[in-house]
C-alpha cells in the first residue's frame, strides 16, 4: 500500500487540473494561434507559467482506484496488475477469464 500522502497529492493534482482547465486551454489556444501578436504571446506565456505547477494534466499520475498503486496500471479497468489478477480470478469481472491452453 502506497503512502497517504502520495495518494491524497495526485487528488490535489486532479483537482488542481479540473479548476484551471479552461484557463489552460485558452493561454494555450493564444499560443498556437499564428495571427497572435509578439506581445500578446509573451503575455500569455507568462500567464501561463504563473499557474500552480500541479495544475498542469502531464502531472497527474494513473493510480489503481483499489489499492492506490502506481505502476502496472491497467487503463480499461483502472486498477494494477496485482488488483486485476485478483478480481479477475474472483470473477468479478465480467468477460475476463483465466487462459489455459
Amino acid at each position: 500500500m502506497p503512502k497517504t500522502s502520495a495518494i491524497e497529492r495526485n487528488k490535489k493534482r486532479i483537482t488542481l487540473s479540473a479548476k484551471f482547465a479552461v484557463k489552460r486551454a485558452e493561454l494555450k489556444a493564444t499560443l498556437a494561434n499564428p495571427v497572435t501578436t509578439d506581445a500578446e504571446f509573451y503575455a500569455a506565456q507568462k500567464k501561463l507559467q504563473k499557474l500552480p505547477r500541479n495544475s498542469s494534466p502531464t502531472r497527474i499520475r494513473n493510480r489503481c482506484s483499489l489499492s492506490g498503486r502506481p505502476r502496472g496500471y491497467k487503463r480499461k479497468y483502472g486498477v494494477s496488475r496485482i488488483t486485476f489478477r485478483e478480481l479477475a480470478l474472483a470473477g468479478k469481472i465480467p468477460g475476463v477469464i483465466k487462459s489455459s491452453w
